[in-house]
């Protein structure tokens, strides 16, 4: 097996023994090396070429690995055998070899090793494959001719090996038993996560059956409709195959893909990190407030250096002017720092308490994209760039939450909180933001509240906690105590104030009076996929410019 994230080979010795395969150690780890400097080589193209198989796959998905694995392999061997000499053809017989009363090799294995004949100019049946139709023969000799066309640039391929082997997986039922103990590639995403796989427009390309590629057969199929019949199956159209793609990847299939190269993490791990990847490319500097002045080192003077403080604390230009002989503890000196009042002020940022919406009219961000979760990484991960600390809400009813611990600096933490579910009624949880705000000091940094929802936020202002006490009086306790303002995020239409419907009447009443009397800043978003450019703004511009200002 190899493991890209560090670059790790493991040979399993006892099956290279079982195998009669003692003599060759060279090809043997050449191989496995090639997979690390040729195909895959990169943990980001082997997830690209996982992708590029799935969709060529439909319905044998869960087969993409292996066939990834042989496509490699058929890039791997060809070049050791042809370039480097070495023996990969032998290896082959060995491991074609069957025992008596042992079934028939399927036709996976067959196609597999007949391409491999034809690649090193073998007779049919040396490798010890299965007797061959014209059809098959076909499509080996069609698998032979794409190794060797897209040799230069195999990821290009990836979807069309795997198009021409889908109709015989579908009737070999036993091809991932007969190929598990060769499938070296199971493993190779563990321990990491590859870049740019958020953007499934980077997996589009043409993923035809190679009967269709003129570059393999030399012949356009458009110009000679006929180039295909006979071949024993029908490819799809090219349109069909070809179509997909450009758009962003969903987070249940971005999973699906971490999982098939390998990648043992967990759902809500996988979508970890899809939000912060699409978060990246959207990330600004956050707001930074100035504090009293910094300090700047003054020197004090002189005390003794010993040999076992930090060397690079001694002051050997004083140690010799005090002395010509240099005596640890009793010649050497280091220099005392004080500080005094610096010219600049110190930066300082806000810090931020974050409450996202996770009620029935919002996706579940591990399975579809969530815009929601989406704006508030990105709000949150410029923050911690930042140096601010966040606390993070995720709610859906008064008992459907859960909260960071406080105001923390571990983005993975509340990611995991941003990416979670409920998918309930809609109640603010109005004893989560009392107790946030319940004992903080009047010399802590300033805090802003965010709220991201919907109508529903209504709830925040007008249902009572616990205690009887109305969520108006609530938020406004919080905004006094944090000092750093408030901000609503709304899926609403921008001209909410205008409605003249009934529910309206009650939305519109209530967030004037928000803004009116608490002054909180009402941001309308007609579709949530707006949530991303306010998200840019609001780390941008709501608390972007340094001024000395304080918010109201």
């Amino acid at each position: 097996m190899i493991r890209l994230q560090d670059q790790a080979i493991v040979v399993d010795l006892p099956h290279v023994t079982l195998s009669g395969l003692e003599e060759y150690g060279v090809e043997i780890l050449a191989h496995e090396i090639g997979h690390h400097v040729l195909a895959p080589a990169t943990l980001t193209d082997h997830a690209r070429c996982l992708a590029k198989m799935r969709r060529a796959l439909p319905t044998m998905e869960d087969q993409a690995p292996m066939v990834a694995n042989l496509y490699t392999d058929l890039l791997i061997n060809d070049r050791l055998q042809r370039s480097a000499g070495l023996r990969m053809d032998e290896i082959y017989r060995l491991l074609g070899k069957r025992p008596a009363g042992a079934p028939p090799p399927g036709v996976v294995w067959t196609l597999y090793l007949r391409i491999y004949e034809l690649l090193w100019s073998l007779p049919r049946g040396s490798l010890g494959g299965g007797p061959t139709t014209d059809a098959l023969e076909g499509d080996a000799w069609l698998g032979m001719r794409l190794v060797r066309s897209y040799a230069s640039d195999w990821l290009a391929a990836a979807g069309k090996f795997a198009s021409l082997l889908l109709p015989h997986l579908v009737e070999d039922q036993q091809a991932a038993e007969e190929f598990a103990a060769l499938h070296d590639t199971r493993s190779a995403g563990a321990g990491g996560i590859p870049h740019g796989l958020t953007d499934a427009s980077a997996d589009d390309g043409d993923i035809s059956h190679p009967s269709l590629d003129p570059r393999i057969t030399g012949i356009d199929p458009e110009d000679d409709p006929s180039a295909n019949e006979g071949d024993g199956h029908d490819p799809l159209p090219r349109k069909v195959l070809n179509s997909g793609g450009g758009q962003q990847r969903q987070p249940f299939e971005y999973a699906e893909i971490l999982r098939a190269a390998g990648w043992p993490g967990s759902e809500q791990d996988a979508a970890i990190a899809y939000y912060r990847e699409l978060a990246m490319s959207h990330l600004v500097r956050y707001p930074r407030r100035p504090a009293p002045e910094s300090t700047e080192p003054l020197p004090e003077g002189l005390e003794p250096w010993d040999i076992g403080d930090p060397l690079d604390e001694c002051d050997w230009f004083q140690s010799v002017l005090q002395s010509p002989h240099t005596v640890p503890g009793l010649t050497t000196v280091r220099r005392v720092y004080g500080t005094s009042p610096g010219t600049e002020p110190r930066r300082e940022p806000i810090d931020l308490d974050l409450y996202v919406d996770s009620s029935g009219s919002m996706p579940n961000p591990a399975l579809h994209i969530s815009y929601p979760a989406l704006a508030g990484a990105i709000i949150v991960i410029s923050a911690l760039r930042a140096g601010a600390r966040v606390h993070a809400t995720l709610w859906s009813g008064k008992h459907q939450f859960q909260s960071t611990p406080g105001f923390i600096r571990d983005e993975t933490a509340i990611l995991r909180v941003l990416t979670s579910h409920y998918g309930g009624g809609t109640q603010f949880p109005l004893h989560v933001l009392r107790e946030t705000y319940a004992a903080r000091r009047p010399d802590e940094r300033p805090v802003h509240v965010l709220s991201i929802s919907d109508d529903g936020v209504t709830t925040m202002f007008e249902d009572r906690d616990e205690r009887d006490r109305i969520g108006w009086e609530i938020c406004a306790r919080a905004l006094d105590k944090g000092r750093g303002g408030g901000t609503l995020a709304l899926n609403l239409s921008p001209d909410w104030e205008t409605g003249t419907r009934s529910f309206y009447q009650n939305l519109v009443s209530t967030l004037t009076r928000a803004r009116d009397e608490q002054a909180w800043q009402i941001h309308a978003v007609p579709t949530l996929d707006g949530l991303v450019a306010f998200a840019r703004a609001f780390s941008r511009q709501k608390f972007g410019p340094y001024t000395t200002a304080r918010p109201t």
